[in-house]
């Protein structure tokens, strides 16, 4: 079974599950804990009802402490395991996992909100949501895929469908601060043949004055309003390359 206890102790496991240093995860917590804990302080319970006995009481479940609930929804955000398998790691059946993400994700949200970290989804709000963060308006935007279910109908499967991949899957266009690595932009989710640049340019985000926005060869032709893009260029292919110098040789022949 999967524990924070034990987790804590290896840096490097950690972050790769949660997305999440245990210092930062540590930071994060007392934030967690407060809108958890004011959430439960109410007259009702999870599910509406009336509360019958005092806070606590009842049966007590395998997510015992608050910080076994934030890792069990952070690595839950971060891997987006099968729910399934997800519970066989923390000795949960599928149902209970169902029941738990959509509880305890709204506490996560509220958290970042507290810390100030969690991405702006609304595109024309990012400039005004970064003003006043005492940070170089240095920022990178890129794509990032995650697999899914493949879809049961056909057409959805081909939305979905990426060659490069060979796997069917949901695509955001992240803008990440090139310093501290905070996602400042989050776009909205779209279908994973989408195209970098298409999305960037959907969705229109409003940057910070005078950013300086690198990008990839995935936004080529994406020139937002911004003080200066920056693109790397591929290598043009050497002369003395045998490949590139029998391709020319055969085109000349062609040609001829």
């Amino acid at each position: 079974m999967l524990e924070y206890t034990q987790l804590k102790k290896h840096r490097r496991k950690f972050l790769a599950l949660t997305g999440l240093t245990p210092k930062e995860f540590r930071l994060l917590l007392p934030a967690f804990c407060e809108v958890y804990e004011e959430a439960r302080a109410g007259t009702t319970t999870q599910s509406g009802q009336p509360r019958q006995r005092t806070v606590g009481g009842g049966r007590k479940g395998q997510l015992q402490t608050l910080e076994q609930k934030l890792l069990f929804i952070l690595v839950y955000q971060k891997a987006s395991p099968l729910q399934t398998l997800w519970g066989e790691v923390l000795a949960l059946s599928q149902g209970r996992v169902n029941s738990w993400v959509p509880h305890l994700l709204p506490f996560l949200q509220q958290a970042l909100e507290v810390w100030e970290v969690r991405p702006e989804r609304r595109p024309n709000k990012f400039a005004h949501q970064e003003r006043g963060k005492q940070e170089a308006a240095e920022w990178s935007i890129a794509g990032t895929e995650r697999r899914r279910q493949r879809p049961q109908s056909p057409a959805k499967q081909a939305l979905h469908y990426r060659g490069k991949h060979e796997t069917q899957s949901d695509k955001n266009v992240g803008v990440v601060n090139a310093q501290t690595k905070r996602v400042g932009d989050l776009s909205q989710t779209y279908a994973g043949k989408g195209h970098d640049k298409k999305i960037a340019a959907q969705e229109a985000p409003g940057y910070p004055p005078a950013t300086m926005l690198s990008k990839d060869t995935g936004f080529q032709g994406y020139e937002p309003p911004v003080g200066q893009t920056r693109q790397p260029k591929k290598s043009p292919a050497k002369e003395n390359c045998p490949g590139a110098r029998s391709a020319t040789i055969a085109c000349c022949r062609g040609s001829a």
